[in-house]
């Protein structure tokens, strides 16, 4: 479960099982737990939420959007050094 970085207490970070599904990040508070919120990253470098599980307020999110946005290329490179090159597919 390779973190990604972090702002303040959330943590962006993708789960080391989710080879195959398009390139994606979760967003929590503390440790990473199965209701983390789900951001899909387009193939544009922008990001959609898939869901808010961890209930993030929504001008925080819309933030936490905005920075995932900026480190389209970290995430990308992240990605295919975890998972292979040549493995991110993407939502849109």
């Amino acid at each position: 479960m390779p973190t990604l970085f972090q702002v303040r207490n959330y943590r962006v970070f993708f789960w080391s099982d989710e080879i195959g599904e398009p390139i994606h990040v979760h967003i929590g508070v503390g440790k990473p737990s199965p209701n983390s919120t789900k951001i899909w990253i387009t193939s544009k470098g922008g990001c959609i939420v898939a869901h808010n599980r961890s209930k993030i307020p929504q001008h925080v999110l819309n933030n936490l959007l905005e920075i995932i946005s900026a480190q389209y290329f970290l995430i990308c490179d992240e990605w295919e050094k975890f998972f292979g090159a040549d493995t991110i597919k993407y939502y849109c």
